[in-house]
């Protein structure tokens, strides 16, 4: 008897992807194939056996089987039933008829009829011992989700043969309990005299899968190829899918190759194992080799669902499409799971037109087809479109049901803060239907609202969650750690520790990012110690999540020495200490990492080049600035929007304007950004009607413009004194663009008034802000009262200046400038000596020159350069041509108090841009443009002394001070003396 039982094939790997994913896969619901195979087997196997075949006698049989290819299970348990009761059939036909209902049971996930058929078999002395009926019944119950019944079947049984050990294998294995699935297989080889065969080993193998654990699967792998089953194609199949599922795809690659014989499975599994590791041309070279009629195989419906959530996860729309044009050669188009499939991939790669055909056209819409359309408009940003869609779910509510996951799909609408009445009708929603039930949603809910604003929101949502997990708390301490208040999110991790709860990886990133926005490196050292105890460092996200903690905290060499001690350091590492360099004014130390970066073979991405970019912007490093364009065109990475803002403002701010246009003129797509940076950048060279040119062309292309935008239109009518039409683009702001004007805005008006010597009508419009005004705003006007000789209001304001910063040595300096340029000696005395009281010292004027693709510094008075010999000559040179053509020392510009003229004009011929212009001449070839950055704003002697000097050497001087750019050309600058 034992022989002609057929066993369980559940277990064989399934054409279907990995759905580990469930939650988010567009793979639901799963199709039947493997159920109705493993019936097909196992009727064939018993009527084989059985001397009254069933087709002598079908009437039993055949009503069973109709009623339950119908749905109508009731119906057929109620016919079996009386036919027991009244002894009508054979045994052999109650026996088949039972079997087939408990399979129809299964299909159907009815663990109810089924457990009734399984006390008509309990309590039937012909069948309660049979093999195949109690292997039917384990089965069953593993199907409809309830493996704890099959283990009390299975335990409860007299005799038992290996089939059966197999349902429970199997069982274990196909509801996710693959610890158990493993310890029946170890009690199996070790309590009984059966042997595994080639239907343990695919479910055992899957099992291992599940447990991503490798090695356990390399043992089973050893027993089978032992055992002789590696000829088996399912168990060939199910070693491949393992194999990708654990990462190591070249041994999945070995047991592909090796097998002697391979069916659609075995390819759409290889297929899957590359997709799931992300080898994406490797999955389109596969395709390419059944659709070229490899092995005589036609792509199905597995086949194609596994290869395009790849093409969707890479962006990859061209692919996709092609795999679109072979669904519908192949007539697979119309298939469920395909069409779902295709309007997941073109909302992903924001083809949501395209998504938006598939989906109107699907006549058998189901929950995954809604959930993938309504996620894509919402993904897009689309608040209006998604929740249109989401109402003419509701109105389906006959066919297809709103569930978790479609909610889940529907929140990335309402992130900003503008959406906040949308996300709580959301919430209203999601409540009355009860979906905050489900951890993920509740969790998701406290996240919305925490990055809509509404904090208090977030908190009341976590409270009503009944069992906090970790994952609840990581939501919102997670979202106040983000979202303004990091203390509260250190006041809610003690909680959390206080309620029994460990934190996890996630747990340690929100601390570190509120740490960091707190600076509060003590506390943070406090948890790196935890993390080293833990044996977390080794942990990516952690690591990063430390990196940026030093590096927003100031501590660039404790980041560095982290960094160093990364085994394995991922782009993301690399992309975070390049930045954190760049951000805290270290470029030279951005280029040495990145040099590091190529050599040790990782190619760098878009934010590792940008990053650079500014470093070249920091330096004004022109050469090397061209250096790294030629590197990210030929890595491809200008074809991204921000690497291409990025480029343009590293040659603005390198000085060479042409070029930056030139480079904005190459963009394909030109977005508001790209806009704002050409705008600041003509904006910072004085050339104020080009910026108001471009701006009005912005404008005049369907571009709305951002508070970006006008802080640069301002910026450039402050540089060029079109004090006139910097008002009338501030009051558009709101009028025409609705945008409110912030600090920054008034700070620009502040400035340009300023500096066209409206001080009283600057100072109102300080007085009359909605804001307090900052630092920047007081030293800004501060600066233009000494320009104007302003000694009252200079005062008053440098009295507001020092009681909000009376550390910042920036403050006294203007203050001892201001009263230096009235002639207060005493004054200026005064100050300096407070100053030197406080322990303040005024940063000396520096600038910088690049030659040959080196940097050279200069600091003003510096005489001990090996060059120093030299430049003096070059200047005792030019100031004696230079002289011919007027040039007078503007002994003014010397803020100290000297009785000796000559003692003057000595300290301005030491002003480190004459330095820098000197050295150029001599190391530089004729005719080269000089470019020169100042830290300070550049005096009225060297801006004198430039203007002749281009004028008698015959090359353009560009130097840029902490202002603007000033280019001297024949004589000329291009500021027209107004900076």
């Amino acid at each position: 008897m034992m022989a002609f039982v057929a066993p369980p094939l559940s277990c064989h790997p399934l054409p279907t992807p990995n759905t580990k994913h469930s939650l988010h896969s567009i793979f639901t619901p799963k199709p039947k194939a493997s159920l109705s195979f493993c019936a097909t087997q196992t009727h064939q196997r018993e009527s084989l056996a059985s001397p009254h075949n069933s087709l002598s006698q079908p009437n039993l049989l055949q009503e069973i089987n109709n009623l339950c290819d119908s749905g109508n299970l009731s119906e057929a348990l109620t016919l079996l039933q009386a036919d027991s009761r009244n002894a009508i059939s054979s045994l052999q036909q109650k026996k088949d008829a039972m079997g087939a209902l408990l399979q129809a049971c299964g299909r159907h996930k009815d663990v109810e009829t089924g457990r009734k058929v399984h006390d008509l078999v309990s309590a039937s002395t012909q069948f309660t011992n049979d093999f195949v009926l109690n292997t039917r019944i384990i089965t069953m119950y593993s199907v409809c989700g309830s493996p704890s019944d099959s283990r009390l079947v299975f335990d409860g049984l007299q005799r038992k043969n290996l089939f059966q050990w197999n349902a429970l294998v199997s069982g274990y294995a196909r509801n996710e309990l693959y610890g158990d699935a493993i310890d029946v297989f170890i009690e199996l080889i070790s309590v009984t005299v059966f042997k595994p065969d080639n239907f343990t080993f695919p479910c055992l193998i899957k099992a291992c899968g599940g447990l991503l654990d490798v090695g356990l699967g390399r043992v089973i792998h050893g027993m089978a190829v032992k055992m002789g089953f590696m000829s088996d194609v399912f168990v060939g199949n199910a070693l491949i899918a393992m194999y990708g599922k654990c990462g190591s795809i070249e041994d999945a690659v070995r047991v592909f190759d090796l097998m002697p014989e391979r069916n659609l499975v075995s390819w759409n599994s290889m297929i899957c194992g590359y997709s799931e590791n992300g080898f994406s041309q490797q999955c389109y070279s596969l395709l390419r080799k059944i659709l070229e009629g490899e092995e005589s195989l036609v792509p199905d419906v597995a086949t194609l669902v596994t290869i395009l959530p790849l093409c969707a996860g890479k962006g990859e729309v061209n692919m996709g499409m092609v795999i679109h044009g072979v669904a519908v050669k192949l007539g697979l188009n119309q298939e469920l799971m395909v069409n779902n499939a295709l309007m997941d991939m073109y909302s992903k790669c924001g083809y949501l037109a395209e998504a938006q055909v598939l989906f109107d056209k699907n006549d058998k819409k189901n929950v995954v087809s809604w959930n993938s359309i309504i996620g894509g408009y919402s993904r897009e940003g689309d608040v209006w479109g998604t929740f249109d869609l989401f109402r003419k779910m509701q109105m389906e509510e006959e066919k297809v049901k709103v569930n978790e996951v479609t909610v889940l799909n529907v929140l990335p609408a309402c992130l900003e803060e503008s959406e906040l009445l949308s996300l709580k009708k959301l919430h209203g929603y999601s409540f009355r239907h009860g979906f905050l039930y489900d951890e993920l949603v509740a969790n998701a809910f406290v996240a919305a609202y925490a990055k809509c604003g509404s904090l208090t929101s977030a908190e009341q949502v976590f409270h009503g969650i009944e069992t906090k997990t970790v994952s609840s708390w990581n939501a919102v301490i997670g979202g106040y750690a983000q979202n303004g208040d990091p203390k509260k999110a250190l006041d809610l991790y003690l909680q959390m520790k206080y309620s029994g709860l460990d934190p996890d990886w996630f747990s340690i990133g929100s601390l570190l990012l509120a740490c960091a926005h707190l600076k509060l490196l003590q506390h943070g050292r406090q948890i790196h110690g935890f993390v080293l105890r833990d044996g977390l460092e080794t942990d990516s996200f952690i690591g990063i999540s430390l990196l940026s903690f030093y590096i927003q905290c100031g501590k660039l060499s404790s980041a560095r020495v982290l960094f160093d001690r990364m085994e394995a350091k991922s782009r993301v590492s690399w992309n975070a200490m390049i930045t954190g360099y760049t951000q805290s004014g270290l470029p030279d130390e951005a280029f040495d990492l990145f040099r590091q970066m190529l050599s040790d073979e990782t190619l760098p991405c878009e934010i590792a080049t940008m990053s650079v970019f500014e470093a070249c912007s920091q330096l004004s490093s022109l050469r090397l600035g061209k250096e790294l364009h030629c590197f990210a065109l030929k890595a491809h990475l200008t074809e991204d929007l921000f690497v291409g803002c990025s480029l343009i403002d590293m040659y603005a701010k390198s000085g060479c304007i042409e070029e930056s246009h030139r480079v904005f003129d190459w963009l394909v797509k030109k977005d508001v950004p790209s806009w704002n940076v050409i705008i600041a950048g003509y904006g910072v060279h004085g050339h104020g009607s080009k910026a108001l040119e471009l701006f009005g062309e912005m404008v005049s292309l369907g571009q709305k413009p951002d508070g970006f935008t006008f802080i640069g239109v301002l910026t450039a009518c402050s540089h060029a004194g079109l004090v006139k039409e910097g008002l009338k683009y501030f009051n558009q702001m709101q009028s025409l663009y609705g945008i409110d004007p912030k600090l920054e805005h008034y700070a620009c008006v502040v400035d340009m008034l300023g500096r066209a010597g409206q001080l009283e009508e600057a100072l109102n419009l300080i007085h009359g802000m909605p804001e307090e005004p900052d630092t920047r705003m007081w030293s800004s006007l501060l600066s233009s009262c000494r320009v104007h000789n302003n000694l009252d209001m200079g005062q008053k304001i440098s009295e507001k200046l020092i009681e909000l910063e009376p550390e910042k040595a920036e403050s006294y300096v203007l203050l001892s400038n201001l009263y230096a340029a009235s002639g207060k000696w005493d004054d200026v005395g005064r100050v300096r000596r407070r100053m030197k009281e406080m322990g303040l010292q005024k940063d000396a004027g520096h600038s910088w020159i690049e030659v040959g693709g080196q940097v050279y510094s200069f600091v003003a008075g510096d005489t001990s350069l090996p060059e120093s010999g030299e430049i003096k000559k070059m200047w005792s040179r030019l100031e004696e041509k230079i002289s011919k053509f007027g040039y007078r020392p503007n002994t003014g510009s010397v803020l100290h108090e000297l009785e000796e003229e000559e003692e003057k004009i000595e300290i301005l011929r030491g002003h480190s841009e004459k330095l820098a212009i000197s050295f150029g001449l001599l190391k530089m070839s004729k005719g080269a443009t000089l470019r020169i950055c100042k830290n300070l704003r550049i005096c009225v002697d060297c801006h004198n002394a430039a203007k002749l000097i281009s004028k008698v050497v015959e090359r353009e001087i560009v130097v840029r001070d902490n202002k603007r750019f000033h280019h001297f050309k024949h004589g000329l600058c291009s500021c027209g003396d107004y900076w």
